[in-house]
Formats: C-alpha cells, sequence, structure tokens
C-alpha cells in the first residue's frame, strides 16, 4: 500500500551558516508574510473542533479507545538513514545518494549553534509541561493556522493521535494568550529560531535546485518574504500502552523540506520499501531533513517524498520541532523533465495545499498524468 509514495533525501554541499543574519524590522516583515500566506490556504478547509482539542493525557492511567491503534511492530534495527556531515568534501555526492533512496538524512555541522537547539527545547518543554486549561487558551481555531491543538492530519484517521501540538507561523501571538506577562522569552526564542532554520533551509533549497540543473530564474523565489514557512512544536507524553498507541499517523508533508530536531528519545520512523519502517535513532547536535510533496513533484519523482510515522514511549516523553519549508502559494510547482515524461501535471503550491488538505493520502495521486482505471 505504500508504493504510491515517493521519498526523497534532500541534497545538500554547504558551508556552515553561522554568519548569516537578518535585521530584526526585516524578519519580521517575513514572518508577517508567512503568516498571511499559510492563513490564505488553509482557511477554506477548516478542521472541526472535535478533531483540534487533545486530551488531558497528564490525568489519564489507561488507553482510551479513542486512542488505541492495532498493534504497531517493532522497530527495524538493521537499517538507518544517512548521516552526512556537511562538512565532508563528499557531501554532495553522499546526499544525491541518499535523495533517491530514502527521502531523509540525518544532518551534521549544520550551522545552528547547540546553545540555541537547547533553548528552544527548554521552551519547548516549559509549554508543554503547562495544565491542560492554560494550554487551551490557544487551542487553534477550526479555519486557524497556528496556536494549539492536534495535528492537521487527523481528521483522515479513525483513531487519535497520543499527541500535542503548537503551531507557530510568524511571530506567535498566541504565546500572549498563555503568558500575558511573560511572552517574551518564548517569542524571541522561537522567532530566532526560525531565522536561523530559515537561513538553513534556503541553503538546503539552493544545493537542491542546483543539483536539479533548476535554472537562476527558477530560483529567484528562494529567500522571498512571502515564502511559506512554519514551525511545529510536538509533545508525545509516555504513554500506558505504548505499542497500542502512535504519536503521529503515518504521512508525507506537504512541504519542499522540513528540518526536525528531536529531543533524545525514540520514535521518530522513516517506511522504506522492501524493509519497512526504520527508526531515526537521536543523535546530539544533529538535524534531520527530509523532503516533501512539493519537492518529489518538482523533481518528477526523482526524489522521495519521507513516509514518517512517530511512535511513544512507555517511560520517557518526547519533544520534537520541525521547520516547513516551501516556496510561495503562488508558485507554480512544474516537474523538471529531462528524457522522461511528466509524472504530474503543473499547479500552484496553493492549490495542491488545498488538494492535500482534502486527500491527504491521495493527493499526489489526484495530479498524476497516469491514471488507473
Amino acid at each position: 500500500m505504500f508504493s504510491q509514495y515517493l521519498y526523497t533525501y534532500v541534497l545538500i554541499n554547504r558551508t556552515t551558516p553561522t554568519s548569516l543574519s537578518f535585521p530584526s524590522s526585516s524578519f519580521k516583515f517575513y514572518l508577517e508574510m508567512a503568516t498571511s500566506t499559510l492563513s490564505e490556504a488553509y482557511r477554506d478547509n477548516p478542521i472541526p473542533l472535535n478533531h483540534i482539542i487533545p486530551l488531558d493525557f497528564s490525568s489519564l492511567r489507561t488507553l482510551p479507545d479513542s486512542h488505541a491503534w492495532p498493534h504497531q511492530p517493532s522497530d527495524n534495527d538493521h537499517d538507518s538513514i544517512p548521516i552526512i556531515d556537511l562538512m565532508d568534501p563528499n557531501a554532495m555526492d553522499l546526499i544525491g545518494l541518499a535523495c533517491e533512496s530514502w527521502g531523509a538524512f540525518q544532518l551534521k555541522n549544520h550551522g545552528i549553534p547547540l546553545r540555541i537547539i537547547e533553548e528552544v527545547e527548554a521552551e519547548v518543554k516549559r509549554l508543554f509541561d503547562l495544565p491542560s486549561d492554560m494550554k487551551l487558551k490557544a487551542l487553534r481555531t477550526s479555519a486557524g493556522t497556528t496556536g494549539y491543538g492536534r495535528a492537521r492530519i487527523s481528521p483522515f484517521f479513525p483513531k487519535y493521535m497520543w499527541h500535542e501540538g503548537f503551531t507557530i507561523v510568524g511571530f506567535s501571538d498566541d504565546a500572549k494568550k498563555i503568558w500575558p506577562n511573560d511572552y517574551a522569552r518564548f517569542c524571541d526564542i522561537m522567532e530566532n529560531y526560525q531565522k536561523q532554520m530559515k537561513a538553513l533551509a534556503e541553503k538546503l533549497t539552493h544545493m537542491i535546485l542546483n543539483l536539479l540543473g533548476v535554472s537562476e530564474d527558477d530560483k529567484k523565489w528562494i529567500g522571498s518574504s512571502n515564502h511559506v514557512g512554519a514551525l511545529q512544536l510536538n509533545f508525545y507524553p509516555c504513554c500506558p500502552e505504548p505499542n497500542q498507541a502512535l504519536g503521529l499517523a503515518p504521512h508525507t508533508d506537504t512541504s519542499f523540506l522540513t528540518i526536525i530536531n528531536q529531543s533524545q528519545t525514540n520514535g521518530l520512523q522513516i517506511f522504506k520499501e522492501g524493509i519497512g519502517w526504520v527508526p531515526v535513532r537521536p543523535l546530539l547536535d544533529t538535524l534531520i531533513v527530509h523532503t516533501g510533496d512539493i519537492l518529489h513533484i518538482l523533481s518528477n519523482a526523482r526524489f522521495h517524498c519521507a513516509l514518517h510515522r512517530v511512535t511513544v514511549n512507555g517511560a520517557r516523553h518526547r519533544y520534537s520541532t520541525a521547520y516547513f519549508y516551501g516556496p510561495p502559494l503562488d508558485h507554480v510547482v512544474s516537474p523538471l523533465v529531462l528524457n522522461s515524461v511528466a509524472c504530474f501535471r503543473a499547479l500552484t503550491v496553493k492549490e495542491y495545499i488545498g488538494i492535500k488538505e482534502k486527500n491527504l493520502r491521495g493527493a499526489l495521486s489526484l495530479i498524476s498524468v497516469f491514471k488507473t482505471e
């Protein structure tokens, strides 16, 4: 059933971006533009309120039927996604192989200071350690983009996920609802992290498009003020019956690429055809990069979009932070065709987001030029 999903690994060759910086006012303008563009994309696809409100996991001692999935098979310990050092002179070749065979890799020497990552982790824990009634002050609305709640993919599955999320697009006004007098630290740390992630994502995107042979004109959207970007904070509480629960159900991301920092607790898994679910073991000061549907379409299915899920732990909480990056809503994504036939029709980012919001697993097949009976 998973053969319909194509997976990709992000291709890169770079120097570390620690010197990259933006004037504060300019970056806040970028964040405001990103907020408006994503809001525009999602407002026509509201989510039922019952699919937004998480359970109060701290009060549960048994797994409710609403969150009980079929038994999850054990991890496949015989394989792992590639670990790539971006300072390695052979990094481009190694990443190219990863892109075509896995759809994800772990990234060393990425240029994001460990101090910044640790600050974000501390704030994520501070947020999700709050009582439920405080977190619910920032509950996402049915047609909303930001705030607290369940994963947006929840309506597509018969069971709920063992997960709480907090979505930030731009400056986190939702933090003011939770901490009306103490939101500045959280917002400053998250804004700085988004700036760092945006710089890294732009660098990776340049490299990927160079590898694909994309023209300079078709790369002009990189660095634009209306790019699609979002920061997703995730919390997976320890679970009384972890083998019967899922933190996140299997899905691919809509984004061009996703950059993830995970805590030192196992959970993230990547599906590889012929092998099964492969765990992504946490490594200190290493980020996970995987590609999404937009890059899969652009590469004409050369690069796989990573089908992934998250399992939960019976003894430890797990936290992660995911940064989603993609072209502006009006950017036309057209498959790059050299000596082959286009696998997908061309469409704008906004059009594809609308299709994905209504047809999670079937979105790629709906734009495929190869129709099956």
